[in-house]
């Protein structure tokens, strides 16, 4: 019995499993995307459905008080997980463009409402005129396959820093925040919380050493999932706090948070930011000269927010080139310093690996040209690597090919894939930036 390709995607996934190994992995590889692709076509589908009912409804509808709690009572969604499809269906309607490129699946559900959500209410200091630009803006940040929900984040941070305002963004909203603790009936405590970013930076920053796997003595790898080893990290948080804050006062030193930002920025003020663009200025070329601070762990921070980190921080300066890429002034050791892996988190944001999201805390400094074989320890030598990734380029087993890191016109790396990925092995860039 043959498998055809189309089958897999249009039939039934009863009895496919059986199936599957018939195809090879390049066609299992299409059929993963393909899919994709019809889960986003049929979301489309199932907002303007849902919303040509609302406006439409019927007695079924009225009687289930609205079309989002219809279609959870009659499908396995959650009430609130249908009231979301209905609240995208109407929030689309005044947005043409969004819509359109939300039908084709070129934006998927979340980033259609991150959209939307900014253009119903925009930065106060934004004129009206600028919407159009900004909506192209976002789009770009949430289309194709690399669009990713921190790239969107950051150009909404970016216009809100365009259009400044006085206007907290919810990222950044402290009265918002929530955590409840209730105690079980068997006993138990269920923990549940709503951060602002701060918070969430500090508390990921506290726990990232203390959620690493740890491999048993015998060298067996750690058997806990993710959710254990972040639960048996808070665990040791909360321990370590009670020994060592005794008093008010004893607390030790507070939780270490990174913000990059650019030292012109960090310094500017501007007394009015409503002020429309001049006439030929596009929105791209102002998100190009003006930035927003970064965090690791939960991306863009607010200029306002930065400044206010910067009134009691420790600071750290790296020196930039006009590519925006560090230069380095200590060159010969084989450890990378301190001062080397700042200026390159401040580089490489993470892993620099093309579509790799591993945040800088749980990456290696790899030596391009290993140092046994004379490769210095300088900037132009060295680049950030999550541990698989690190791996990866020192011939990971069952692997065919090998990438190539070269160091740019730019001074920042790029990525040759092998002929087995592709043939022609055009130069990828890092993962490092979003340019639009």
């Amino acid at each position: 019995m043959s498998v055809l390709l189309s089958d897999v995607v249009s039939g039934s996934a009863v009895g496919l499993r059986g199936l599957l190994w018939r195809l090879s992995a390049a066609e299992l590889r299409t059929a993963a995307i393909e899919a994709s692709a019809e889960i986003l076509r049929l979301e489309a589908v199932r907002v303007a459905v849902v919303d040509e009912l609302s406006l439409r409804p019927d007695d079924q509808v009225i009687a289930s008080r609205g079309v989002g709690c219809w279609l959870a009572a009659n499908t396995m969604l959650q009430v609130r997980d249908g009231k979301k499809i209905a609240a995208l269906g109407a929030a689309l309607r005044p947005f043409p463009a969004v819509t359109a490129r939300f039908d084709v699946g070129d934006c998927s559900f979340d980033h259609a409402v991150l959209i939307v959500a900014f253009c119903e209410s925009p930065p106060k200091g934004m004129p009206d005129a600028a919407l159009p630009r900004c909506i192209d803006l976002l789009l770009a940040a949430a289309s194709g396959v690399e669009a990713t929900t921190t790239k969107v984040r950051s150009v909404i941070a970016t216009l809100e820093r365009i259009f400044e305002s006085n206007e907290i963004p919810p990222a950044e909203d402290i009265d918002r925040n929530e955590l409840r603790i209730a105690s079980t009936l068997n006993g138990r405590v269920v923990v549940r919380g709503d951060f602002d970013a701060l918070t969430g930076e500090m508390l990921l920053s506290a726990l990232s050493n203390l959620t690493m796997p740890t491999p048993a003595p015998d060298g067996t790898p750690d058997s806990r999932s993710a959710a254990k080893r972040t639960a048996d990290g808070f665990t040791e948080l909360i321990r370590r706090y009670l020994d060592c804050a005794k008093t008010g006062t004893d607390g030790g030193q507070r939780p270490h948070v990174n913000v990059h930002i650019n030292v012109r920025d960090l310094a500017e003020h501007r007394d009015c930011a409503a002020a429309p663009l001049p006439d030929g200025v596009a929105v791209a070329v102002a998100v190009s000269d003006l930035d927003v601070g970064h965090m690791p762990w939960l991306g863009p921070l607010s200029v306002s927010q930065t400044r206010l980190l910067g009134c009691d921080c420790f600071l750290s300066t790296v020196l930039l080139d006009g590519h925006g890429a560090p230069l380095d002034a200590k060159p010969g050791k084989r450890l990378v310093s301190a001062e080397q892996r700042v200026a390159l988190i401040a580089r490489d944001k993470g892993c620099a690996f093309p579509g790799c999201t591993c945040v800088p805390a749980w990456t290696d400094a790899h030596h391009i040209r290993h140092w046994a074989n004379g490769g210095p320890t300088v900037m132009n030598n060295l680049v950030l690597l999550c541990r698989s990734h690190h791996r990866l380029m020192h011939r990971k087993s069952g692997f065919v090919g090998k990438w190539v890191i070269r160091i740019g016109v730019d001074n920042k790396p790029w990525f040759i894939p092998p002929p087995s990925i592709d043939p022609q092995q055009h130069p990828r860039p890092a993962n490092t930036t979003f340019k639009t």
